[in-house]
C-alpha cells in the first residue's frame, strides 16, 4: 500500500455500532421530530422548505423509516440529537478499538477524517459526546452528503480535492462494499471492514497497525 497521508472513515459499522444508529438515534429523532419542529418553527423553516409534500413532517417521518440519505432530514436529525446529547440522554457509541486507532494514527502524523451520510453536525456530536469521552481533538475534518452520495466515485474526488492529497494517499474504510468500490474507482486506497468476519479487516486495530 502506498504511503498514507489521511484516513477517511465511515461511521456505522466502522467506528460505531449500526445498532446505536438504528435502535437509538433514529427512534429518538422520530419520537421528538414533530415537537422539535413546533418548538423551533423559525429555525427549521428553511429545512422544511426543501422537503416535498403538503405535510413535510410526515414526509420526514417516512424518510426516517426508509433510512433516506436526504440532506434536509440529516440536518434536522442532527439538531434534534444535539438536544439529547446536551442533556445527557444520548451518548455516542464507538467500538473500543476506535479511540485507540485514532490516537495511533494521530501519533504517526496521519490525519483522520470522517465521511458519513449523517450531517457534519451530527458526526461531531457523536464523537464529542462518545462513551469514550471527547474524541473530536483526534479528528481533523468531516464530510457528509453535501460532498455527494457515498456510493458515487465523484464524491470521493470532491473529498480528495478538499484534502489536497493525491487519491492514492488517502485510505477509506467502510463496512459497505459499494462505498469501497466507489472510493477505489476514484483512485483511493480502500478497505472493507466486517466486524463479524468476511471483510478485509475486522477492526480498526488491523488498519495501518
Amino acid at each position: 500500500m502506498p504511503e498514507i497521508g489521511a484516513v477517511l472513515l465511515d461511521i456505522e459499522g466502522t467506528t460505531s455500532s449500526i445498532a446505536f444508529v438504528s435502535e437509538v438515534l433514529f427512534p429518538y429523532a422520530r419520537a421528538h421530530l414533530r415537537d422539535f419542529v413546533a418548538r423551533h418553527a423559525d429555525a427549521v423553516a428553511p429545512i422544511l422548505a426543501e422537503v416535498p409534500g403538503d405535510d413535510p413532517v410526515a414526509t420526514l417521518l417516512r424518510w426516517i423509516d426508509d433510512d433516506r440519505k436526504a440532506t434536509p432530514l440529516k440536518t434536522l436529525q442532527g439538531m434534534i440529537w444535539a438536544e439529547g446529547y446536551a442533556d445527557g440522554t444520548l451518548k455516542g457509541h464507538v467500538y473500543p478499538d476506535t479511540p485507540v486507532a485514532l490516537r495511533r494514527w494521530r501519533g504517526a502524523g496521519i490525519a483522520v477524517h470522517i465521511y458519513s451520510s449523517g450531517s457534519i453536525a451530527a458526526q461531531k456530536l457523536l464523537f464529542r459526546h462518545s462513551i469514550e469521552g471527547d474524541l473530536t481533538p483526534l479528528i481533523a475534518g468531516y464530510f457528509d452528503t453535501t460532498s455527494g452520495p457515498k456510493q458515487e466515485a465523484g464524491s470521493y474526488r470532491v473529498i480528495t480535492a478538499a484534502l489536497g492529497l493525491a487519491p492514492g494517499a488517502i485510505l477509506f474504510v467502510s463496512d459497505v462494499q459499494a462505498e469501497v468500490d466507489a472510493a477505489h474507482a476514484a483512485g483511493l486506497q480502500a478497505l472493507l471492514i466486517a466486524r463479524e468476519g468476511g471483510g478485509e479487516v475486522r477492526s480498526l486495530g488491523e488498519v495501518l497497525p
